[in-house]
């Protein structure tokens, strides 16, 4: 076991000897990298303090790693996308696992005419879009489903996202997070007790955080719909509706949303 450092070097502090200008410019290995590219806040005070810069980094790959495809994405990310639809925002979906439903876009602040669903089923049509989009520089936010992507295409991905303005979102099975990744951002999301979310910071530029972070994040347009009583507790022991609420439960479930735009791609 290796001897305690002296407290002369215990109370060392290497900013003290340096000129302002380079101490205010040191990064501390137990400190939060501030990052230098453009971020957006999440929607979620909680994360937003332990992102660098405080939101969603652009400019930058985040990798979302989840335990079931199409369970939690929306409820992580809906609080963030309308601020990115402002000024001819597009949201860029990429083999999304389920047809995206235009009318829930629509209550997050997404209207059918931003929404750019591009159908391709092989891995490599999904990679060769995804590519292609980022070279392009998109305003908005590209989504794309990549679960069978290798670390040097992930690699490739994030080298064209350095130069797009719009934060850029790989979602992944939670398996990956064993395999190195290049992304300077990697989190783990799953449901939690009620409605919850359990978001871990698995890599970030700065200190660790081994702690994890717990999102309500019930959709707004669920609040006056689902009783108070399963606000905070699992939905599967819930005991049936009322006669009010059904009825607003059917008037939800007569409404058709318009079509998204749906590309298919075979390259």
């Amino acid at each position: 076991m290796s001897a305690p450092l002296p407290a002369a070097f215990a109370a060392f502090d290497p900013g003290a000897m340096l000129a302002p200008h380079v101490a205010e410019a040191l990064w501390r290995a137990t400190e939060v990298n501030a990052g230098a590219a453009r971020t957006v806040p999440t929607g979620f005070d909680a994360l937003d303090a332990q992102l660098p810069g405080g939101g969603w980094p652009t400019h930058s790959l985040t990798e979302v790693l989840t335990p079931q495809a199409a369970f939690c994405e929306w409820r992580l990310l809906g609080r963030a996308l309308p601020a990115l639809m402002h000024n001819g925002g597009r949201l860029y979906l990429i083999a999304p696992p389920k047809q995206p439903h235009a009318g829930g876009l629509a209550q997050l602040g997404v209207a059918a005419g931003q929404v750019l669903w591009i159908d391709a089923s092989k891995p490599v049509d999904r990679l060769w879009v995804t590519e292609q989009i980022l070279k392009s520089d998109p305003a908005g936010a590209v989504l794309a489903w990549l679960p069978q992507a290798r670390p040097e295409q992930v690699r490739r991905l994030q080298i064209h996202a350095q130069s797009c303005d719009a934060p850029v979102f790989l979602f992944r099975p939670l398996a990956t997070l064993a395999d190195a990744s290049p992304a300077p951002l990697r989190i783990t999301v799953a449901p939690a007790q009620g409605w919850d979310l359990e978001v871990r910071i698995a890599k970030r530029r700065g200190a660790c955080l081994d702690e994890s972070l717990y999102l309500p994040a019930m959709p707004g347009n669920l609040a006056d719909v689902i009783p108070p009583r399963l606000h905070t507790v699992p939905a599967a022991p819930a005991a049936p509706l009322s006669r009010e609420e059904a009825t607003h439960a059917r008037a939800l479930g007569r409404i058709a949303p318009p079509a998204a735009a749906r590309v298919p791609v075979s390259h």
